[in-house]
């Protein structure tokens, strides 16, 4: 099935071998590693007459690692007739990755379809990983209540690539984001709850609470608590994924005490952007509004005041076209929307975008009541429209979004579904299900 194999090997049985060959890079203490293993398993044995399987691993194989390379663990590598093919995948690898991978670069058969799914019941369904959807499964599981989280990417969400985190209560002076997820993560872990990332989910039912994963899977809950998220809306130019959390940062109280007495930009200028440089005047030197009009969109009380901030200049009708660098970020290209000429800011140490925010909610738009902006509603109680439905962190309509408030909003939604299973308990209206370990 899957053979481990070490550099000395990988001449003979990955460059001079004949046919695909499909290689993983993993690590130790690796939660994305885990994640992949029975996913990697899975082809392996549905394709154990095509492709040869082979893991590696990466810690005790430097020298091959850094000749090929792989930076970072789980990394799959594919190959045919001793030669890489398309695209490496590498992170948070989702299983219908892997299976689209196979079926585009060696013109397979599709082996994942017509599989019956296994059944998992639960009696609380957490979809989303981040601070709301781990504290959530914190207190459910604490409970006593079997619990199962899912998230499409890892746990942690947007708080992993938050470089340090400073006013989380009880860290001590800063901690870097992806190291407080991983802990909240191994708590919620110690509680027995049972965690699902990379993966899909293909279809819900919330009326019913039936949720669809991949292919081959289908988890029935007594609860549902929804806490996918909303993420910072992307300007979508060169060089903002590769600097995002390296000099390009999307939360003012989350890196601004990080930038004192130092020069950024903000980019945006509706309300929030205006709320945030305000709040960065407080740490900075300099600060530039880079605005892609000649006047603000927000409260007029709030631009007047930034308009008069000593600290403060604005960068009229301009957007920016790349951010440059090397390492981290260094530089700004923009645009003047009036002359259409293009230029080089290269007087900051970062960049600050505000340019609204996406509520992830794609898979119950069309079923939960939202609000205008897509976000959803909520009783104080983190109760939806949909009894046994509740929603907690920033994808529910509220005005802060921190870390310690989706961690209250994930309290209360456990708490409240518990409530809620207590009462289904006591009417008699359903017998409560275990899940399946």
């Amino acid at each position: 099935m899957i053979k481990e194999i070490s550099e000395k090997d990988y001449d003979e049985l990955v460059f001079c071998s004949k046919g695909p060959v499909i290689v993983d890079f993993y690590s130790t203490e690796c939660p994305p590693c885990e994640a992949l293993a029975p996913k990697f398993q899975f082809f392996a044995e549905k394709y154990v007459n095509e492709i040869k399987f082979y893991k590696i691993f990466r810690q005790g194989n430097r020298d091959l690692s850094r000749q090929l390379g792989v930076k970072g663990s789980p990394t799959i590598l594919f190959y045919n007739n001793g030669e890489e093919l398309g695209k490496r995948l590498s992170g948070a690898i989702k299983k219908s990755e892997i299976n689209s991978s196979i079926l585009n670069l060696y013109g397979l058969q599709d082996k994942s379809q017509g599989i019956k799914r296994e059944e998992l019941h639960c009696n609380v369904a957490i979809i989303g990983a981040g601070p709301a959807g781990l504290t959530a499964a914190l207190y459910a599981a604490n409970a006593k209540l079997s619990t199962v989280v899912i998230d499409k990417g890892n746990t942690g969400g947007t708080v992993n690539i938050t470089h340090s985190v400073s006013n989380y209560p009880g860290t001590g002076s800063s901690m870097q984001g992806f190291m407080l997820m991983h802990n909240m993560t191994e708590q919620v872990k110690a509680f027995q709850a049972t965690i699902m990332t990379a993966v899909d989910i293909t279809g819900i039912n919330l009326n019913d609470k039936i949720i669809y994963i991949d292919d081959d899977k289908v988890i029935r809950a007594d609860s549902i608590i929804l806490a996918t998220g909303s993420n910072p809306r992307p300007l979508n130019i060169p060089g903002e994924k590769e600097f995002s959390g390296k000099g390009i940062s999307y939360c003012a109280t989350c890196d601004g005490s990080f930038y004192e007495g130092k020069n950024v930009f903000v980019v945006g200028g509706g309300n929030s952007a205006i709320e945030e440089a305000l709040y960065l005047a407080r740490f900075v030197n300099k600060l530039t509004v880079i605005h892609q009009f000649d006047e603000f969109q927000a409260n007029k009380v709030a631009v007047d005041e930034l308009l008069s901030h000593p600290k403060i200049s604005v960068l009229w009708s301009h957007e920016p076209r790349a951010f440059l660098g090397n390492a981290s970020y260094e530089r700004v290209e923009v645009e003047d929307l009036k002359t259409g000429k293009k230029r080089i800011l290269d007087d900051a140490e970062g960049v600050f975008v505000f340019v609204g925010y996406v509520p992830q909610t794609d898979l119950f738009k069309n079923t939960l009541a939202l609000d205008n902006y897509g976000y959803v509603f909520s009783s104080e109680h983190m109760e939806t429209n949909i009894p046994g439905v509740f929603v907690a962190g920033d994808v529910r309509q509220k005005r802060y979004r921190q870390i310690t408030t989706a961690v209250s909003d994930g309290t209360i939604a456990a708490l409240a579904a518990g409530e809620y299973l207590k009462q289904l308990s006591r009417s008699g209206t359903k017998d409560l299900i275990k899940v399946v370990r």
